[in-house]
């Protein structure tokens, strides 16, 4: 059976994409092997201080901010958000982070990792800043978070040092910008057709899968 592609785009600093992981879980048990996610990254902490001096000038700025994050946090009971989120602890950049992550990608498409490897590293990339704390731009803390991921440094390094890395993940900023991506998390169904963008909730997601699923046929979409 073919899977319904289902193209995954968002920030690993961006705290919607951190909570959208309680319904990729949810679509991947109800579909089980019926879909595919394609992790891709989109910049919108690619410069986390001017984008908070920006956008929370007028609202607090990083004080703001993490009293925003706590408020959304209380709505996902689920999930456990660190207090102290961009007070003790402002992570640079996204890019750092998403570049290790590219790599990671890339190796396991090669098969130097084992499968899974790329969703077990980035959910604990996520977890290392929204529930410990850490500044996952720091080095030190990616290559902890590998550590704990089971992954070796070396063979996931290799496609940073390269360069390979440096331009998958700038080619998925360029794809981000040429489709049409609002923001992090979207998801991205029936060849681009259908953008998912935010706080989207399962059954919308569910909804559109379904309607995929009863007619797969990409010119169902068009009138014309």
């Amino acid at each position: 059976m073919k899977r319904i592609p289902i193209v995954y785009f968002s920030d690993v600093l961006c705290v919607w994409a951190y909570f959208a992981q309680l319904r990729i879980d949810a679509v991947e048990r109800t579909y089980a092997d019926q879909v595919q996610f394609e992790t891709r990254f989109c910049s919108v902490f690619g410069d986390a201080a001017r984008k908070i001096a920006t956008g929370w000038a007028s609202k607090g700025g990083y004080e703001g901010f993490n009293a925003h994050l706590m408020q959304v946090g209380a709505r996902f009971p689920e999930m456990t958000l660190n207090p102290n989120i961009w007070l003790t602890v402002r992570p640079a950049t996204s890019v750092a982070p998403q570049l290790l992550l590219k790599s990671i990608q890339l190796a396991e498409a090669a098969g130097e990792i084992e499968a899974g490897g790329l969703t077990r590293a980035a959910l604990l990339m996520r977890k290392a800043f929204f529930e410990d704390g850490l500044d996952i731009a720091d080095r030190d803390v990616r290559h902890q978070v590998l550590e704990k991921a089971g992954l070796d440094l070396m063979v996931v390094t290799r496609r940073i040092k390269d360069g390979r890395a440096h331009a998958a993940l700038s080619t998925d900023y360029k794809d981000a910008e040429a489709m049409g991506i609002q923001g992090s998390p979207t998801f991205v169904l029936n060849e681009g057709r259908q953008k998912l963008f935010g706080n989207v909730g399962f059954r919308i997601i569910d909804a559109n899968i379904q309607e995929l699923l009863r007619d797969p046929s990409p010119d169902q979409a068009s009138w014309c």
